[in-house]
């Protein structure tokens, strides 16, 4: 296996309410090679999506650590964590999240444009990676005139366009019918050999998951291989 990208170690996370305190993550620990793909499966409430927000940047864990690349995740401060994300993370979600005014490119082409990349070549970039992943002939539909799975292609091209290391997507087939789903399958573990990217996939989609070079099932706030090793 390649370098590694990513190393966790005892990651907690708690929600606090006046009526209880759930702990969702409990020292939790993990280690994801370079441009590797992961499947981390679990029922619904296990803690799989509240793991790639604190991967992520989005969210905060009480205690641990998060080495990803050069970066030190835990100890940043809002402007380096504001960097993190935009440059280190692509994310993918369930919804796509387009904005439903602007065209696929512009869509694509934005999170470039908010780190300060001129408006040309960003608008370059994003017909690239566009054409690069079939949506060639998509360039200039708003959201509303494609179909769901070129929505969610269109999302997959733009987590890309600041060539980020680490991909993270949550139940991105979510809301795809059947066809289309096995379209964005095929295309998220492509993203390591087509891109050089690491991605790691949040699902529920036994489907999804068999794509995955390693699967690590998400219970009592930590992660096991598949056979119940610890991962």
């Amino acid at each position: 296996m390649n370098d590694q990208l990513l190393s966790v170690r005892g990651l907690s996370k708690h929600f606090r309410t006046e009526a209880e305190d759930l702990a969702v993550l409990v020292g939790l620990d993990l280690e994801v090679a370079a441009r590797e793909s992961l499947a981390i499966m679990g029922a619904s409430g296990s803690g799989k999506s509240t793991l790639l927000s604190i991967l992520g940047g989005l969210d905060r864990a009480d205690s641990g650590e998060i080495r990803a690349g050069s970066w030190q995740v835990e100890g940043l401060g809002e402007r380096e964590l504001s960097a993190y994300r935009s440059g280190f993370v692509g994310f993918v979600f369930q919804f796509h999240y387009l904005i439903r005014d602007f065209s696929a490119v512009e869509n694509v082409a934005l999170p470039a444009m908010m780190r300060g990349e001129p408006r040309v070549p960003s608008l370059k970039k994003a017909t690239a990676i566009l054409g690069e992943l079939g949506l060639g002939d998509r360039l200039h539909h708003i959201p509303a005139k494609l179909s769901g799975g070129e929505r969610q292609r269109t999302a997959i091209a733009r987590a890309l366009i600041n060539s980020p290391q680490l991909v993270l997507a949550d139940e991105p087939t979510g809301n795809l019918d059947a066809v289309n789903g096995e379209a964005v399958r095929e295309l998220l573990f492509g993203l390591p050999r087509r891109f050089g990217t690491t991605i790691i996939v949040a699902t529920h989609d036994a489907g999804l998951a068999t794509r995955a070079d390693r699967r690590l099932l998400m219970s009592g706030g930590k992660l096991a291989a598949e056979g119940g090793d610890a991962g």
